[in-house]
């Protein structure tokens, strides 16, 4: 195993954003959407797993034959499950940092989920698995981003009687259990999934 300076130094800085960011989250951690059972709640709502487990085995299948050798049905499947579980907090905690919501403190927290989720786990697995930090490190981002957003937004999508559709994250009581059916949403939904399902294309097959 061999790493330039340049990336030594990149690694090091991001694992002290890491424990940076953990730090924050401990010294306030009811701060933190994701620490509440009602985020769980909000998340774990059945259309919500049905299109995550659709999503995710789509990746996991294709990884091997995308023509790209980093990618494999490890690092996309874990790569899947940490969007699943962060990308509805990351891009609602966006939103609210931005209106004034939030803490300023919790943009820590978020960019360091975010990347880790996009970019950093991949480079480290890359790494561990062939021994080097992955060429294409940094154009992932951008790319893993994209897909982050998409799916942030795909899983903050409700229903009410009074509005219509939303995002949830607009709503003061964020995040919240919904009951609202994936019937209520399909017409948002569904461009989002086609936005997902074309990056993934172009993302494997290009």
């Amino acid at each position: 195993m061999h790493m330039d300076l340049f990336f030594s130094i990149y690694t090091l800085l991001w694992i002290l954003a890491c424990i940076l960011a953990l730090i924050v989250c401990l010294s306030d951690s009811h701060s933190f959407a994701f620490s509440r059972g009602d985020y769980w709640k909000f998340l774990l709502s059945p259309w919500k797993i049905v299109t995550f487990i659709v999503a995710a085995a789509a990746m996991v299948v294709i990884a091997p034959y995308s023509g790209d050798p980093t990618w494999d049905a490890v690092d996309a499947g874990f790569m899947s499950l940490m969007t699943f579980l962060g990308a509805p907090w990351a891009i609602g905690s966006v939103y609210r940092l931005a209106t004034r919501k939030l803490p300023l403190k919790q943009a820590l927290v978020i960019f360091v989920v975010w990347m880790f989720t996009v970019s950093w786990s991949y480079d480290l697995y890359i790494f561990f698995r062939d021994g080097h930090y992955p060429a294409a490190w940094f154009s992932n981002i951008f790319a893993s981003s994209f897909l982050y957003v998409t799916a942030g937004l795909l899983w903050n999508l409700d229903w009410n009687k009074d509005k219509g559709v939303i995002f949830s994250f607009r709503e003061k009581t964020w995040p919240y259990p919904s009951p609202a059916a994936f019937g209520k949403i399909i017409w948002f939904a569904l461009p989002l999934m086609a936005l997902v399902t074309a990056m993934i294309i172009y993302f494997f097959f290009k």
